[in-house]
């Protein structure tokens, strides 16, 4: 067994929208299952550095259920690297957002392989400033043009779903986008690399709250990585007209 890689860890968070729950108001288990799967593929890949397959589930072990309107958290640790496979302990945490309670709903472990042959080995993650949050997806046809690049739209989406899921959990307060005052688009993202947004608070008024956003894809099989997208978000209060924001230091 190799043992670089063993321990690596990554955490990608996600909002649960009325569209992924069932007729309980909760999270599908298939759709829960994905997010671990796609976890275990953007880690794998990370740490293989190459394109990687789902191999093995080897077992799912539902805690709780996670309502509608929660963040998931997904965090991953390597358990073992061999040659062409990579085993990951995967979980799923639901947090609800106004009030920071949070717990474990799910379980499993992934066994990934390689379809590259021999891969190499790369980081699982760059670091992440306390406060921020990291959503990850992976560029598939259906979000790009005929050129294969990352449309706009979709972009602009996980943008916003990494702001509000930064802005909320500071906050602990019902949010909603008031302005996105800038939007950079530096490099494109392309079919089938893994996308990053990092969002971090970074001013905060009585009742408004700002967030930086960053986007980066990277080539599973290379390792490239590149900044895509900057942008600027502002977040201001709903439906409590004495709720004040706390300070970025407490």
């Amino acid at each position: 067994m190799n043992t670089q890689g063993v321990g690596s860890q990554l955490a990608l968070v996600d909002m649960v929208f009325p569209d992924q729950s069932n007729h309980h108001g909760t999270l599908f288990g298939g759709a829960a299952i994905a997010a671990l799967d796609k976890l275990a593929f953007i880690l794998g890949s990370k740490v293989l550095r190459g394109a990687v397959v789902t191999a093995a589930v080897n077992r799912i072990d539902f805690h709780a259920p996670v309502h509608v309107g929660y963040l998931t958290e997904a965090v991953g640790t390597v358990q073992r690297v061999g040659t062409r496979s990579i085993t990951i302990a995967a979980e799923l945490f639901a947090e609800d957002l106004l009030t920071g309670t949070r717990e474990s709903c799910l379980q499993g472990e992934f066994v990934m392989v390689s379809t590259d042959g021999q891969p190499g080995l790369g980081a699982a993650s760059e670091p992440k400033a306390v406060d921020a949050v990291c959503v990850a997806e992976i560029v598939f046809p259906s979000h790009a043009n005929h050129r294969g690049i990352l449309h706009g739209g979709p972009a602009m989406a996980w943008l916003a779903k990494a702001g509000f899921a930064a802005a909320t959990r500071h906050a602990r307060l019902p949010l909603v986008m008031a302005s996105c005052t800038q939007v950079d688009f530096v490099a494109p993202a392309r079919v089938g690399d893994i996308v990053e947004v990092f969002a971090r608070p970074v001013r905060v008024g009585r009742r408004s709250l700002t967030v930086e956003v960053s986007m980066f894809a990277e080539t599973p099989e290379t390792g490239e990585r590149r900044l895509c997208t900057r942008a600027s978000a502002v977040f201001v209060v709903v439906e409590d007209d004495s709720a004040v924001i706390r300070p970025l230091d407490d």
